[in-house]
């Protein structure tokens, strides 16, 4: 069965109003509403909370990006927020999707369905494949590219609502997002071109995201490991000689092996 859990928007249920600001409060009406929408976009409600879902949501937030726990949404947590990232939810460690989706075969597909204006195509061509040699590197994996037809990785930039009830939000929040393993819509990954792409250091490196976002293709989820691909957030490395660090090794080798 096609696992598509992080795509799935969960709404928060509050049994009590939302908080209203103080007046020595720099925090707005606007972002408690921007904070409540993230939250039920990257921390899907535990059917277990009963009560002050709201503080509750942000204690995990805080907790997964190892900040101060307060459960007060405070300027540095709304900054957190804020951070242009991925666009499905947070878990802890690497991790896996639930039921561990995987592909059984290791000898995988991919297909460029369109691309973006922003770069040339050789020079998207030339993220994409090293994004996925990052993978293939360390674990029994091997990436062959189509041109046509249907691929096990389908890849394509879009804007705003793009027929996978997961609509992009315009510049610089939701980068990107893949689904995991499976049939159909299943390992395809989907970039934002509201996004400005590049392979530098400027805006967004499409070689960094894909690789991450490739990461979800083959079955993790996302890691508390600040220095790990697969963190939620974007952020830049120098990518002349850029491997994967230790914690996203370990989670594709808990998956496929190691390679021989």
């Amino acid at each position: 069965m096609l696992q598509v859990m992080f795509f799935v928007f969960c709404s928060l249920s509050y049994s009590t109003a939302m908080p209203t600001p103080q007046s020595e409060d720099v925090i707005s009406q606007s972002d408690y509403k921007f904070a409540e929408d993230y939250l039920g976009k990257f921390y899907p409600m535990n059917p277990k909370l009963k009560a002050n879902v709201f503080v509750e949501k942000i204690k995990e937030m805080q907790k997964f990006f190892r900040m101060t726990v307060s459960g007060k949404l405070d300027r540095d947590t709304l900054a957190m927020m804020k951070a242009p990232r991925c666009g499905m939810p947070d878990v802890s460690e690497y991790s896996k999707f639930p039921g561990n989706p995987r592909w059984k075969n290791t000898k995988l597909t991919y297909r460029i369905q369109n691309y973006t204006p922003d770069l040339p195509r050789q020079k998207v061509d030339e993220a994409i494949q090293r994004a996925f040699k990052l993978w293939s590197d360390v674990a029994p994996l091997t990436f062959r590219k189509l041109t046509s037809g249907t691929a096990d990785i389908m890849i394509k930039f879009a804007k705003r609502s793009h027929g996978d009830f997961d609509p992009f939000d315009g510049p610089h929040g939701v980068l990107a997002h893949a689904f995991a393993p499976g049939n159909g819509i299943g390992g395809d990954a989907h970039f934002d071109e509201d996004e400005k792409w590049t392979n530098s250091a400027a805006e967004y490196n499409l070689f960094l995201v894909a690789a991450h976002e490739f990461g979800h293709s083959l079955g993790l989820g996302h890691s508390r490991d600040p220095n790990a691909l697969m963190y939620p957030t974007y952020r830049y490395w120098n990518t002349g000689n850029f491997r994967l660090p230790q914690d996203d090794v370990k989670g594709i080798q808990s998956i496929y092996g190691r390679k021989k």
